[in-house]
């Protein structure tokens, strides 16, 4: 046979999509693990002709599941970010979105046995080590698909995944505040730089000359912009303790205004070098987290209430997602305790995706 075959699972999992994968199923080497994710999405091309890959940054996302070995968790998962065009894979970051469709995932893997009508699953995130509650809607026989909800960004609606968000604080670099401070100026622009649940960047969109009501495509299409935004996301990087950020998507950039449609406030999220076409979900935890800190660059910018916990509306270019963070705010500071959040998924295809046997042979059966 000139190809591996692997199993895997293909989901949607909010407002993202790609393959979910039993650790076990796959190399335990790095490097090689890596080149196999790049073969599989098809990264290289702009349209992953060669692979499953969407073409798009939310539609080139892994997941990697296993059975946990902490005490407190079902499952374990490994999250990459595989780039479009580069052949890059980035094992820093988590993904909320993707983080919905791990519970179904590991019950359609038989890592998980459903309960009959709810199923709640403690899930490790290993890229940040933050702990996540997903209860979903099961019966004896599996994942219930079919529901009544909706989330802008995708067509229909299916049955909610309630997802609640614990120990997000400087899972990357440590700290709520990396650089130490709650505003930065950088290359002129003021920011705030705050790790929950994704390290993030923070500015008003006005101080880049824009309004914040731009389109995604608007956004990826004005050249200067991303290329003054990039420039200022590698020197946060490195004020971040991060180090050259060049080849990592992480820190993320969040663009702040004011809200227009009811909302607590208007964001524009780049991932980092395309604006998110809806919103993420560690992103919108992160500027939740933003908004309700006093002091910081979206002061001025909303009003919230003082009670917690707080729900946070954060318009994005397709509508809108909340956020209710429970936070402690005292003489010490602003500390967020857990965020919850609502998403969906829905299981489009199983079987096996094929790598060529050059990238990896396979596992050796024992």
């Amino acid at each position: 046979m000139s190809q591996t075959r692997i199993p895997y699972v293909f989901m949607r999992g909010g407002t993202s999509r790609g393959p979910y994968f039993n650790q076990h199923d796959l190399p335990d080497d790095p490097e090689v693990l890596a080149d196999v994710l790049v073969a599989v999405l098809g990264s290289g091309h702009e349209l992953n002709i060669d692979g499953i890959g969407g073409g798009k940054a939310v539609t080139t996302k892994v997941a990697i599941l296993s059975v946990s070995s902490d005490p407190w968790a079902d499952i374990d998962y490994l999250f990459a970010q595989v780039s479009v065009t580069d052949k890059l894979v980035d094992f820093k970051p988590s993904c909320g979105n993707i983080l919905a469709g791990v519970g179904p995932a590991a019950i359609e893997m038989g890592l998980v046995l459903p309960d009959s009508d709810v199923t709640s699953l403690n899930i490790r995130a290993v890229n940040t080590n933050a702990r996540i509650v997903a209860t979903l809607t099961t019966s004896p026989d599996g994942v219930v698909y079919d529901g009544a909800v909706a989330i802008d960004g995708v067509p229909g609606t299916a049955s909610p995944i309630q997802l609640q968000f614990m120990d997000t604080v400087g899972g990357t670099t440590g700290s709520l505040l990396p650089t130490g401070k709650l505003v930065d100026t950088i290359n002129g622009i003021p920011v705030t730089c705050m790790d929950v649940a994704m390290p993030l960047v923070m500015a008003h969109a006005s101080s880049f000359g824009l309004s914040g009501f731009e389109s995604a495509a608007e956004l990826d299409d004005n050249a200067a912009f991303m290329t003054q935004l990039e420039s200022l996301r590698k020197v946060a990087g490195v004020a971040m303790g991060l180090g050259d950020v060049s080849q990592s998507v992480v820190p993320k950039i969040g663009l702040l205004a004011p809200a227009r449609d009811g909302g607590t406030l208007t964001a524009r999220y780049f991932m980092p070098w395309k604006c998110h076409p809806t919103m993420a979900v560690t992103g919108a935890q992160c500027i939740a987290a933003c908004i309700l800190t006093p002091g910081s660059v979206a002061e001025g910018l909303c009003r919230c209430s003082d009670a917690s916990p707080a729900t946070v509306r954060i318009e994005h270019p397709s509508g809108a997602i909340d956020v209710m963070v429970d936070y402690e705010c005292d003489d010490a500071g602003f500390r967020p305790v857990s965020a919850g959040l609502i998403r969906t998924a829905r299981k489009l295809a199983d079987g096996h995706v094929y790598v060529p046997r050059s990238t990896w042979a396979g596992k050796k059966v024992e």
